[in-house]
């Protein structure tokens, strides 16, 4: 098995877009804003977060910078990861610096695990410390993911468990 995080590309294909449709507008906390995009608008897409990846063009008193990755298994694409260059005060209370979700036809096979472990490397990159992610309080596969890479439960408020996971 060949695994690779590999960064959003503007050349980025078909594969890349089934896979952003199969996962749907997204759940648990993760948002997937292409879910239903034309393929004559995916290039659009693309762009707009390699933009979002160097901070230009989005209103940074809301938004900050982060990078998206796919995880790709043996060529094709099973899972989208995000990584936040740092938080606001909205994103401290929900969402942390990472995101990510595996297409639900690859889902229970380990991926979950894969792509956090890939993300944590490039939050390590990005120069952060310790990685905050959020999850809800009931999403059990969330929290074992989290947990195994090494993620400690700050508490749990309004029901969204808060866990660090120290990069140093």
């Amino acid at each position: 098995m060949i695994v690779e995080l590999r960064e959003l590309s503007l050349d980025d294909g078909m594969d890349v877009l089934e896979m952003i449709r199969e996962i749907g507008p997204g759940e648990g906390g993760f948002v997937n804003s292409g879910h239903d995009i034309q393929y004559e608008d995916f290039a659009e897409y693309l762009q707009g977060h390699a933009n979002m990846a160097l901070g230009t063009g989005i209103d940074l008193s809301r938004l900050v910078p982060q990078t998206m990755y796919w995880l790709l298994v043996d060529g094709a694409p099973v899972g989208i990861g995000k990584v936040r260059d740092y938080l606001n005060d909205h994103l401290k209370k929900i969402g942390g610096h990472i995101g990510y979700t595996i297409r639900p036809s690859e889902r229970g096979k380990g991926y979950g695990n894969l792509i956090l472990k890939e993300l944590l490397k490039k939050a390590k990159e990005k120069g952060i410390e310790a990685a905050l992610l959020t999850c809800g309080e009931g999403n059990v596969r969330s929290r074992k993911v989290i947990e195994h890479n090494g993620g400690e439960l700050d508490g749990i408020t309004e029901g969204e468990c808060r866990y660090w996971i120290h990069l140093t």
